[in-house]
C-alpha cells in the first residue's frame, strides 16, 4: 500500500485513538499537542484531498486547551474525531453535502456526536459526505492516489483517517456508505448492526436501513468508540473467544463483477485459514437473496428517502444532483403496498441469514470491487455491500491487502445481528492470522 506517513507532517496524528487517550491520561503528552498536530497535516494535505468540509482551527485548539485543563471526562478525552456533514453540531455548520443549507446551523447535536462530547472527544470538525450521503459521487479524492475515488458517502471520514488527518471519524451507511470507502481507502471501518449504534437526532434518516458506523487505523479503536457509543465498559480485544471460529466464504450473486486481485483475496484467505485448522464452509445464498436486492432494497430506500426529503424535494428539487431528481421521480410511483412487501421480503431474508450464522460464526466477502477505481464520477452498478445493510448486521473491513497498483484491497467480516463484539473479536483474530501467515501487513496480493 502506498506509505501516507511521508507525505506531510507526522507528530502525534500518527497514533491511533487508544494510544492517544493513554498517554493524554498519562501526562505524557496533551490533547492540545495531538489537535495542533493533526491540524498541521491538515493544512499541508487536505488542499489535494478535500476530507473536510468545515474546520475551526482557533475553535479546535480551544476545546483541546479546555479538556487539558478538565478532570477526566471519558474514554475519548482529549482525542479528536471527525464528524460527517451529515450528523448534527450545534458548534459547527451542517449542510447535509448539498448547497441547499448553507452554513445552517442546527439547534442541538444528533445524540451521537453528544454522546462522543460527554466523552471527551475533540470535535476537530466536519468531514465531507456526498448529496444528502447519497451514492452521488462528491468532492473528495483517495489520499493513495488522488486520481481515484476514495468510496462514497462517508468519503471524507475514510480519506481523513487514512492520511492520519485524524485517528476516528463516524460514517452513515445506507448501502455501502461506511465499508466500501474503507476498502478503498485502506482503515478499518466497522458498520454496526441495525440500531446498535442510536441514529437519534439524524435530520435524513432512512429509520427502516441506514446504520451508524465508524473508521479507524486499528481494530481496537473501533471497538472504542463503539463502547463510547453505546455505554459498554472498553477493553482490548483479544483476550477472549480464544476458540478457532467457523468461518463461511460469501461470494454473493456479485462475484461476477469482482475484479482479479479479489477473486485472488478470497482463494488467498480460504488457504490461509484452513492452514491454520479453521472450519471453512462456501456459503451459497439462496433465491430470497437475489430477490430481495433486485427490487426490495430500493423500494425499501428510496420510499423512505422520499419521506425523509418531503420539504426540500417541495421547495428545491431543481438543485438535486440529477441522480437525486431521477430517484424522486422513480419513488413518486410507489405505493404504501409496495413499501410494505418490500420490508417483509427483507424480514423474510433475514430469518434465512440467521439459520445460516447457526453454522458459521462469520462470512467472509470482499468490502469493494476491488482497488479503487479511476472514474471519479462512476457510480457502481455492483457491490458487495447493501445485501449486508439491508440484513442488518454488522461489517467489519480489514485493510489487509493491496492489488497490482499498490492500492488497498478490502475484505469485509460479516457478522450474525447483534453479535457486534463477537465480529469484531473475529475480525481481529482473522487480521492476526493474515499477519503472521504472511509476516508482513498489509499483503500485497501479486508478489
Amino acid at each position: 500500500m502506498v506509505d501516507l506517513t511521508n507525505k506531510g507532517p507526522l507528530g502525534f496524528n500518527k497514533f491511533n485513538a487508544v494510544e492517544m487517550a493513554t498517554k493524554i491520561a498519562s501526562g505524557e503528552t496533551t490533547s492540545e499537542a495531538i489537535v495542533s498536530d493533526c491540524l498541521e497535516r491538515i493544512k499541508v494535505r487536505d488542499p489535494d484531498i478535500g476530507a473536510w468540509k468545515y474546520i475551526d482551527p482557533a475553535y479546535v485548539l480551544e476545546q483541546a486547551r479546555t479538556l487539558d485543563k478538565t478532570p477526566h471526562k471519558g474514554m475519548l478525552h482529549g482525542v479528536p474525531i471527525g464528524i460527517k456533514d451529515n450528523l448534527d453540531t450545534v458548534d459547527m455548520p451542517t449542510e447535509y453535502g448539498t448547497t441547499i443549507y448553507p452554513g445552517f446551523r442546527p439547534k442541538k447535536d444528533t445524540l451521537t456526536v453528544a454522546t462522543l462530547r460527554a466523552a471527551g472527544a475533540v470535535i476537530l470538525g466536519k468531514t465531507v459526505t456526498s448529496e444528502f450521503a447519497g451514492p452521488y459521487p462528491g468532492p473528495t479524492l483517495n489520499p493513495h492516489d488522488t486520481n481515484r475515488s476514495p468510496g462514497v458517502s462517508s468519503m471524507g471520514s475514510a480519506a481523513g483517517v487514512a492520511d492520519y488527518m485524524v485517528p476516528l471519524a463516524n460514517g452513515t451507511q445506507t448501502g455501502g456508505s461506511v465499508i466500501r470507502p474503507a476498502a478503498l481507502c485502506g482503515v478499518y471501518g466497522y458498520k454496526g448492526s441495525f440500531n446498535h449504534l442510536d441514529g437519534s437526532g439524524i435530520k435524513h434518516l432512512k429509520p427502516s436501513i441506514d446504520t451508524l458506523g465508524h473508521f479507524a487505523r486499528s481494530i481496537d479503536d473501533l471497538e472504542l468508540m463503539r463502547c463510547v457509543l453505546t455505554g459498554s465498559k472498553f477493553k482490548t480485544l483479544g483476550s477472549e473467544n480464544k476458540i478457532k471460529p467457523r468461518i463461511g466464504i460469501c461470494k454473493t450473486d456479485q462475484w461476477h463483477a469482482a475484479s482479479l486481485e479479489t477473486v485472488k483475496m478470497i482463494d488467498i484467505c480460504h488457504t490461509v485459514l484452513t492452514d491454520v485448522g479453521v472450519s471453512i464452509t462456501e456459503i451459497d445464498l439462496p433465491a430470497p437473496f437475489t430477490k430481495v436486492m433486485e427490487k426490495a432494497f430500493d423500494d425499501i430506500r428510496l420510499w423512505e428517502l422520499f419521506i425523509a426529503h418531503e420539504e426540500e424535494i417541495k421547495h428545491h428539487l431543481h438543485e438535486f444532483s440529477p441522480w437525486l431528481q431521477g430517484v424522486v421521480k422513480h419513488a413518486e410511483q410507489y405505493t404504501d403496498q409496495t413499501y410494505t412487501e418490500a420490508l417483509e421480503e427483507a424480514k423474510g431474508a433475514r430469518s434465512i441469514l440467521r439459520v445460516i450464522f447457526e453454522s458459521v460464526d462469520v462470512l467472509i466477502t470482499p468490502g469493494a470491487l476491488g482497488e479503487a477505481p479511476t472514474n471519479l464520477k462512476g457510480m457502481p452498478v455492483n457491490n458487495f455491500n447493501n445485501l449486508w445493510t439491508l440484513m442488518y448486521v454488522p461489517c467489519v473491513n480489514l485493510p489487509a491487502f493491496t492489488g497490482p497498483n499498490n492500492l488497498p484491497v478490502g475484505l469485509q467480516i460479516v457478522g450474525p445481528q447483534d453479535q457486534d463484539k463477537r465480529t469484531l473479536e473475529v475480525a481481529l483474530w482473522v487480521d492476526q492470522m493474515i499477519a503472521k501467515h504472511f509476516e508482513a501487513y498489509p499483503v500485497p496480493i501479486y508478489q
